[in-house]
């Protein structure tokens, strides 16, 4: 199972950035993917999820709400972050994350950092 990150990097406030993650290794369609992340001093927290079999769940943090949207392509075994509107708060690496077979894997993470 691997997961390979993208998109991430600095942005201004009010910016807007599209993470992705391209995943292998396992039928991709069958899990629930998840976006979490982890600011400095911080619990890792989940950030979005998006159900798998082709259901449309989506479950997102309430500070991201009407900001991120997740998404995946299963032809393409990816899952996206967009984010619009991002605050300095939303600084943090970022991780992709799915539970295969009743383990976690994740992505290295990805930096995102919102600064003037």
């Amino acid at each position: 199972v691997q997961f390979d990150e993208s998109g991430g990097g600095l942005v201004q406030p009010g910016g807007s950035l599209r993470l992705s993650c391209a995943a292998s290794g396992f039928t991709f369609i069958l899990v629930r993917m998840g976006w979490y992340r982890q600011a400095p001093g911080k619990q890792r927290e989940l950030v979005a999820s998006v159900s798998n079999l082709g259901q449309t769940n989506y479950d997102y943090i309430d500070s991201v709400k009407g900001r991120f949207t997740i998404s995946r392509v299963n032809a393409k075994n990816t899952v996206y972050l967009q984010m619009n509107d991002l605050k300095p708060e939303d600084t943090a690496v970022y991780y992709c994350m799915g539970t295969v077979l009743g383990t976690d894997y994740w992505g290295q993470g990805i930096q995102v950092t919102v600064s003037s």
